[in-house]
């Protein structure tokens, strides 16, 4: 951050950064609490990490009107324009991230007196502890501006996306094996996707960060791993 002589700015831009740090862990706990649910047929905690998602969307909102305000009133350039629009940016995908968490709480309220194997659990598992790895390094990455930190979020996304290909076609197995797990496993199945998206939106932000250090893009092509929708085509 730049050290202005108005040391009323200095403060908007370190408020700025303060309420990306909030959402950001309410995000992290919505999403581990919504995967808790899921886990243990909680549907109590899934009501509470979809109710609690009104506080990041208000925060979201407060973001939004600090922009317009510091824009408005600073005029900001360069290297503070860059990081104003940033946490813009971050904010919108730290509100979706949000809302996929919110959806995996509903999952769990659908299927909270379903009984399934454990075992189907475990790839999601994984992909979870994953998931959350990711988005804390990424916004420890934003709080201490660690380009090398974002690249290596960045490059991670591929772990993700092939633990998705695997959870998708374990669960689709079972589905074939016993039509009597085709419910509990299509809402897994959705489960499973809003954990990858989950990947896909610490991607963003990993780009952000890059952006924010170097002033450039990423010079290199996104990893992408998730080969789903080729095995759902079908001929015409």
């Amino acid at each position: 951050m730049n050290d202005h002589t108005v040391t009323a700015y200095n403060t908007e831009l370190a408020l700025l950064d303060k309420n990306i740090a909030q959402m950001g862990g309410l995000a992290e706990h919505a999403l581990g609490a919504s995967f808790d649910a899921l886990t243990n047929r909680d549907p109590e905690l899934a009501k509470e990490v979809i109710s609690a998602d009104k506080a990041i969307d208000q925060l979201h909102f407060d973001i939004e009107e600090q922009v317009i305000t510091i824009i408005a009133r600073r005029q900001p350039m360069a290297d503070d324009l860059r990081h104003i629009m940033a946490a813009l940016k971050i904010s919108g995908d730290l509100e979706r991230v949000a809302d996929l968490a919110k959806n995996i709480a509903k999952r769990a309220l659908a299927i909270a007196s379903e009984q399934s194997p454990r075992q189907l659990m475990f790839g999601l598992q994984h992909m979870l502890e994953r998931a959350l790895s990711q988005l804390k390094d990424v916004l420890d990455a934003y709080g201490q501006r660690d380009a090398d930190l974002a690249v290596r979020v960045w490059r991670g996304d591929e772990e993700i996306d092939e633990m998705y290909n695997s959870v998708f076609r374990e669960l689709l197995t079972y589905m074939m094996e016993d039509p009597r797990n085709i419910g509990i496993c299509t809402h897994l199945l959705f489960g499973a996707k809003n954990i990858e998206r989950i990947g896909d939106h610490t991607t963003n932000i990993a780009e952000i960060v890059y952006f924010i250090v170097h002033g450039e893009e990423i010079a290199a092509d996104r990893p992408k791993r998730d080969t789903t929708s080729m095995t759902l085509v079908t001929p015409d």
